[in-house]
């Protein structure tokens, strides 16, 4: 591992409205469920795993990774999800990482570079924080934060009324670490049944993917 120790969370806080109800996370694409793939794609970059968000224990079945649920009452969206994975790090390392990635429990082919390709973005740019971006969009929630900036970030949930992912990370100089979108968008979510029938097309197609 070339770049700092960085602490993973998985923001598994979503209602899945338009796939009602069903936990996204435990959606089977290419023979496992999403979550197992996210998992075998980045605890091998980080130092240690979480997922944060309406994260309760008993959602996670035979997945055995710490659960951090949110502080931040409400439902307030990913940014508590952040949150609650900067606070639920040093649980996990004893420690509190310079650096915490975060995705959604609904990308079934992130990247294997994820961590490192953030890094360097941040790195050549001078920036605080670095996202990805695939095929020209931003994903602000695929992102590299700080755990410096925990405190600030508490602050704008609790004390400001912020939600946004974006409106926050406004704040701060950011990096786009950009991916090419084909043959797979590495950042491809499923959100619908529609979306979980492409997600298998392609999984079939291109197995590394």
């Amino acid at each position: 591992m070339t770049h700092p120790p960085t602490s993973g969370v998985v923001l598994a806080g979503g209602l899945a409205r338009r796939m009602g109800g069903v936990d996204k996370m435990h959606i089977r694409i290419g023979g496992a469920t999403i979550l197992r793939r996210i998992i075998n794609r980045l605890f091998p970059q980080c130092s240690a795993m979480i997922i944060g968000g309406k994260a309760e224990p008993e959602r996670l079945g035979a997945i055995y990774l710490p659960a951090v649920v949110d502080s931040i009452p409400d439902r307030p969206g990913p940014l508590a999800g952040i949150l609650a994975g900067l606070d639920g790090a040093k649980l996990v390392t004893r420690q509190i990482d310079e650096w915490m990635v975060s995705v959604p429990s609904d990308c079934p082919f992130l990247p294997r570079d994820l961590v490192a390709k953030l890094h360097e973005a941040r790195i050549a740019a001078g920036a605080q924080l670095a996202c990805a971006s695939s095929g020209g969009r931003q994903h602000p929630v695929v992102g590299l934060w700080p755990a410096a900036l925990r405190e600030d970030l508490r602050r704008a949930l609790t004390a400001e009324g912020v939600r946004k992912v974006g409106e926050w990370s406004a704040r701060y100089t950011l990096a786009v670490a950009e991916w090419p979108a084909a043959p797979v968008d590495p950042f491809f979510n499923v959100n619908t049944p529609e979306d979980v029938a492409e997600a298998e097309r392609l999984a079939t197609l291109y197995p590394e993917a």
